[in-house]
Order: structure tokens, then C-alpha cells, then sequence
């Protein structure tokens, strides 16, 4: 099962917490879950993270998280 510490945290990056710092705690699980959509909206369309957009299994694994009911 997908989890949020184990699989989703790992994928963003320190800058990447930092640059969405000031819509979304990336580090905190109820501040991404919270946002979760928004956050897989973003990661989707390419948006996010602000350098580059994330491999299509990163965007997966984001969106499994959300569909297993977002497990901490």
C-alpha cells in the first residue's frame, strides 16, 4: 500500500518544499492531504514542482496515494 510517509514524502525534494512553501507544507502530512488535488492538479499539468515537471510514475504514485485514501 502507498503511504505518505514512505512512498509520497520522498518524491519532493527540499527545494521543491521550499518554492510551494508558501501555498503548501509539502513536509506536512495533513497540509498535503488537506490539498491533495490541488497538489496532484499541479504535479499533472506540469506546474509543479517549479523546475521541471515529474515523471509520469511520480505523478502515479501521488495519485494511488489519493485513491488508497490517502494513508499516513
Amino acid at each position: 500500500m502507498v503511504s505518505f510517509e514512505s512512498d509520497v514524502r520522498p518524491l519532493f525534494r527540499p527545494d521543491d518544499a521550499e518554492s510551494m512553501s508558501w501555498a503548501f507544507d509539502l513536509a506536512s502530512y495533513q497540509d498535503v492531504k488537506e490539498n491533495a488535488e490541488a497538489i496532484y492538479q499541479r504535479l499533472a499539468d506540469g506546474s509543479m514542482p517549479c523546475d521541471e515537471p515529474w515523471p509520469d510514475e511520480h505523478v502515479q504514485v501521488f495519485r494511488d496515494w489519493i485513491d488508497a485514501g490517502m494513508p499516513p
